[in-house]
């Protein structure tokens, strides 16, 4: 092997080394989130949140999850650049946002706190 070949080869080990090591630190394999038992609670109980990626309120609702945002039945309301209201959304009524939608019909209008949420479901809220 000659000289230009070996930096070569070491150039693209190096390439590589950093590409493994850059996919390792931004992917979450799948760690679990603090509320993930609650949030799945919250869905399987018929609770769901109707909200836009916009809405600093949806926001926040979706801060107090964390990871475990990913197990909420959330329905998003907006369409890419605010272009209008979607579909689900429109057919539902909803008129604010956030909107927490429950198994039996009800709603509330209203960045909820987890504890609130466990009492309405009945979902246990880990300590």
């Amino acid at each position: 092997m000659d000289k230009n070949t070996k930096v070569l080869l070491g150039i693209g080990i190096f390439a590589l080394l950093i590409i493994v090591v850059l996919t390792i630190s931004v992917t979450d394999f799948g760690s679990a989130g603090k509320y993930d038992d609650f949030a799945q609670c919250l869905t399987d109980s018929g609770a769901k949140i109707y909200g836009a990626y916009w809405c600093p309120y949806c926001i926040e609702q979706k801060n107090k999850f964390g990871k475990s945002w990913s197990k909420i039945n959330y329905i998003e309301c907006s369409l890419p650049e605010r272009a209008g209201t979607t579909q689900p959304c429109i057919s539902a009524g909803i008129q604010k946002y956030p909107t927490w939608e429950f198994s039996d019909g009800s709603r509330l209008e209203d960045v909820l706190s987890l504890k609130a949420l466990s009492e309405r479901t009945g979902c246990p809220l880990e300590a």
